[in-house]
């Protein structure tokens, strides 16, 4: 991903201890990451820990993985974000990795979408974020490539 990014014109930013596994500072990646955007207007954050959990077929490593990644950076920037006055946020994995096969696979990840604008008018109904819940919704890109050009420019995805 710090190839990809630089190779995007994007500034990486190095975190002490951020590892790509299981033992990666969460923590200091939402931190380092909510400095970034006093100065910056676009943050993309990445944590490998989910996927390579998938790669071992351990399923209680991907669920300490995704735990510590829903509290400690997904908490964290949402807490952030108060301070800013207008965000969006955009959350969704590079792709699935189920622990029963150990490897990608090409099925449909889930994704969700926040901004400031929703919280101040409650419009965000709270829901589930997992595979179930997104493929009950029946929201599917089809052009998976198109996701982040439409976010950044506030179009809708449904």
């Amino acid at each position: 991903m710090r190839g990809i990014g630089v190779l995007a014109g994007l500034e990486v930013i190095n975190v002490p201890g951020a590892t790509g596994f299981l033992d990666t500072n969460y923590l200091g990646k939402a931190e380092y990451g909510l400095e970034s955007l006093r100065h910056k207007d676009f943050l993309f954050l990445h944590v490998e820990a989910t996927d390579e959990a998938g790669h071992m077929g351990a399923a209680d490593k991907k669920v300490q993985a995704l735990e510590d990644f829903d509290a400690k950076v997904v908490g964290t920037i949402l807490n952030g974000l108060r301070d800013f006055p207008a965000w969006r946020v955009l959350l969704m994995p590079d792709h699935a990795t189920p622990v029963a096969i150990k490897t990608h696979s090409p099925d449909p990840v889930p994704f969700a979408i926040l901004s400031s604008e929703d919280m101040r008018q409650g419009t965000q109904k709270p829901v589930s974020y997992n595979e179930s819940s997104a493929k009950e919704t029946g929201v599917i890109v089809p052009e998976a490539w198109t996701i982040m050009e439409r976010f950044i420019h506030g179009e809708t995805l449904v």
